[in-house]
């Protein structure tokens, strides 16, 4: 990897200044492009900026770039249309803070697939213009030459990299000790993959810092694998190519051999080694517990009928969900603690229950008396009604597609803001559209967790009922865009619960929404 010097700043390009040049256009990175720019500016990458069309091509079909040197992914930067043809980008953090200056290169387009559109791609090398900010994790987010020069025993003692973005758990512990020992008691350095925007489970990661030897090193980066992240609260599959970026990146900060903890989830090391990546990939021997002996062992070493395994990802979040302690057979006090913490018990995280469907299905009804059983829970709530919310938060705003959907974001703002300070809200809108639902539900697990209701009472039932005479108005013309009539009601596919009102009252719903919340955990079992 070429060597760069490492700026004052603590990260490996030096600032530039923009003295006597024209304004640049300002461009906020995408995820996982914001991982590359991070790994770009502190040496973890050995490319100055990202890749060009050749470069991408080459990494796509052989795992190298052209020259030969190891990147196992393409490093892309997607701009806007209206940005394509800019000779210089400044790349911006979520919060609009600059972080670095693109010198455009090379531009092209790439198919989007999928029936998507085209992505506007440009090429060329980045200069760092400002430290990240925040995070009380910065500190930690240390550029790879400031760990290599820091190697106690030198460069030539082994270094053991585990890679990982869960918790270790015991069993993770066991196996991490034994390979360090294997490899001749090699020094060890954890890389926490972290999201940049938060810590993430970060802090629980760290909490095992004491159950490892004195010569392990923590330092925190984030990988690009936005998608795999996604995919649940503890990560997901490491494919090949992740586990092989991870090894170039492990490299980086002086690493000898490497091990990826995925979990259960699993990673692709085979697939990974066909890549050559620039350090020795270790997969660990299979570890349980043994029941008989109370103690953590290798697998082959324990009686099956002894043999137990750790919870699953599923079951831990359960557990937690619920407020309940982790088994300490499983994982170490601090380990459990630092969960508890970061993934408190649903009662103490706020809640927002959306009820979608369509005028006169009975959500509004549903929505009161849930609101009810909620508020006896001992649960601060608060009731955002569609019709309520049109008197007030949007008055003034008509029946188009887009009003509507703005309807329906404000009505979302508010709900994120309840459940970011802990509070339940229960909103009953119409909301029609799957775009719109989404934007919601995207705003509210920022700070909270999200339960969507579909009250599924079919169009010519709800018709029936028609105590405002609305759908007769608009079969006679009288209200254009009315959901169900002359615009459409897209059903969601991603209902946490489906109701159908015309074999069961409202009471016996809200129980059943009331019963699932505290199966859930969101409610206490028992109301106060």
């Amino acid at each position: 990897m070429r060597e760069r010097a490492v700026s004052a700043n603590g990260w490996g390009r030096t600032p530039v200044g923009n003295a006597g040049r024209p304004e640049a256009r300002v461009v906020t990175p995408a995820q996982d492009e914001l991982a590359h720019l991070e790994l770009i500016l502190n040496g973890a990458c050995p490319l100055p900026g990202f890749m060009t069309r050749e470069q991408v091509a080459s990494v796509e079909r052989d795992g190298r770039l052209p020259d030969g040197g190891g990147w196992p992914v393409p490093v892309t930067l997607t701009v806007p249309e209206h940005l394509a043809d800019e000779d210089r980008l400044v790349l911006a953090d979520p919060e609009g803070f600059p972080l670095a200056e693109l010198a455009v290169t090379e531009r092209w387009t790439a198919d989007g697939g999928d029936g998507r559109a085209a992505r506007r791609h440009v090429a060329g090398e980045v200069s760092l213009a400002n430290l990240p900010m925040g995070g009380v994790l910065r500190k930690l987010r240390v550029p790879p030459a400031e760990v290599r020069g820091q190697r106690a025993l030198g460069p030539d003692h082994p270094l053991l990299a585990v890679v990982t973005d869960r918790p270790l758990h015991h069993r993770a512990l066991h196996q991490v000790r034994a390979q360090a020992k294997a490899l001749g008691h090699a020094d060890l350095l954890v890389i926490v993959d972290a999201p940049l925007e938060d810590e993430g489970l970060a802090p629980a990661v760290l909490a095992a810092e004491p159950l490892l030897s004195a010569r392990t090193r923590f330092v925190v980066c984030t990988l690009p694998r936005a998608a795999a992240r996604s995919e649940g609260a503890f990560g997901g599959r490491w494919g090949a190519r992740d586990v092989a970026l991870a090894a170039h990146v492990a490299a980086a900060y002086g690493a000898t051999h490497m091990m990826v903890e995925a979990g259960p989830a699993g990673a692709d090391v085979e697939g990974a080694a066909a890549l050559e990546p620039p350090v020795v990939l270790v997969s660990p021997e299979p570890w349980c517990y043994d029941t008989a002996g109370a103690m953590w062992r290798p697998r082959e070493a324990v009686a099956e009928e002894a043999r137990r395994a750790e919870p699953s990802d599923a079951e831990v979040s359960v557990e937690l969900a619920h407020g309940r302690e982790l088994p300490s057979w499983f994982t170490p006090a601090r380990v459990g603690a630092e969960l508890a913490r970061l993934r408190p018990a649903r009662t103490r995280r706020g809640l927002t229950l959306l009820f979608t469907g369509l005028s006169g299905s009975g959500k509004s009804t549903i929505a009161q008396r849930v609101r009810e059983g909620v508020n006896r829970a001992g649960r601060t709530v608060t009731l955002l009604d569609g019709d309520v919310v049109r008197l007030m938060l949007s008055k003034g705003l008509t029946f188009s597609r887009e009003d509507r959907e703005m309807n329906v974001r404000r009505i979302g703002y508010v709900a994120s803001e309840i459940t970011r300070h802990g509070g339940v809200a229960v909103c009953a809108p119409i909301a029609p559209y799957a775009r719109s639902r989404a934007e919601v539900r995207a705003m509210v697990e920022e700070f909270g967790d999200f339960f969507l209701v579909h009250v599924a009472t079919p169009l010519e039932v709800c018709e029936a009922r028609d105590r405002k005479g609305l759908y007769a108005k608009a079969r006679a013309g009288e209200i254009p865009e009315f959901t169900g009539i002359s615009d459409p009601y897209e059903e969601p596919t991603d209902a946490d619960m489906v109701i159908d009102t015309v074999d069961e009252d409202p009471f016996e719903s809200a129980a059943r929404v009331l019963a699932a919340l505290r199966e859930g955990g969101w409610l206490p079992e028992k109301e106060l």
